[in-house]
């Protein structure tokens, strides 16, 4: 139990102290809309690698080479806890989006935070609107910045990580549509660091292995035509390697 009122001493403590820390950096965008994003960017990468070092959780991270440093993106991962979001955004390389359910808008503070770091808010019962933010998300990857989605759609639940969600495969219109490629990423055990033993955070260990680009030209017509279900095989394939590494 420590360890989770620290994790919320320390969320919810960032969010108020860091009301002067927004006012800069939109002082900053006003001249330099593009050094205000990276400087965004840092400082929340820094507080989630804080947040997951007060967590003890053990990362082994793979493949990380095979992230693009110089082009956007479409990071796809598979879902299963909150700390999804810190073990994958804290590594992004560039300025990088990610698409959030739709009720984390109303969040005060942490909402203007996701804005400025580009991200998106996605309303899954919505058809149109949600056609809207995918189609957002398009032009983000085409003006440089990454995005990245998890497109089973909630986390996953399933007591067995391989007994994944269906891919939606709308989320890869963003791909397809930006003509960039997809960084497939198996996220494995993170379910154990909370949401196994709720209330309690555990120092689990977790592994995120990158997976080789994607592009959906290069795909068989079969496979671009199910793309998500193609990258979702992938994933599981990596998720099946890895295993044992989260049980040593």
């Amino acid at each position: 139990m420590i360890r989770f009122i620290l994790v919320c001493i320390v969320v919810i403590g960032y969010l108020i102290l860091s009301i002067p820390i927004l006012l800069v950096e939109w002082i900053i965008g006003r001249f330099s809309p593009e050094k205000k994003d990276i400087s965004s960017l840092r400082i929340i990468q820094a507080v989630f690698r804080f947040i997951l070092k007060i967590t003890g959780v053990k990362i082994t991270v793979i493949g990380e080479e095979n992230v693009p440093k110089d082009t956007p993106v479409l990071y796809i991962g598979n879902h299963r806890s909150y700390f999804d979001i810190l073990l994958t955004y804290s590594r992004c390389p560039i300025r990088t989006g990610y698409i959030a359910k739709k009720e984390m808008e109303k969040i005060p503070l942490l909402s203007t935070w996701m804005r400025y770091l580009h991200c998106l808010f996605l309303d899954r019962k919505d058809i149109k609107q949600g056609l809207k933010t995918i189609l957002t998300a398009v032009d983000k990857v085409k003006s440089g910045i990454s995005i990245c989605i998890f497109p089973e759609g909630t986390r996953n639940r399933n007591k067995d990580e391989l007994d994944m969600l269906p891919f939606h495969e709308g989320s890869f219109k963003i791909a397809t549509k930006a003509n960039c490629p997809i960084i497939p990423i198996a996220i494995s055990n993170s379910a154990n660091i909370f949401e196994a033993h709720f209330p309690k955070i555990s120092p689990a260990k977790v592994v995120v292995e990158y997976g080789k680009p994607i592009y959906p030209d290069e795909l068989s017509k079969e496979d671009k035509r199910h793309v998500g279900e193609y990258t979702q095989n992938v994933i599981r394939e990596m998720l099946i390697k890895n295993k044992p590494l989260t049980e040593k």
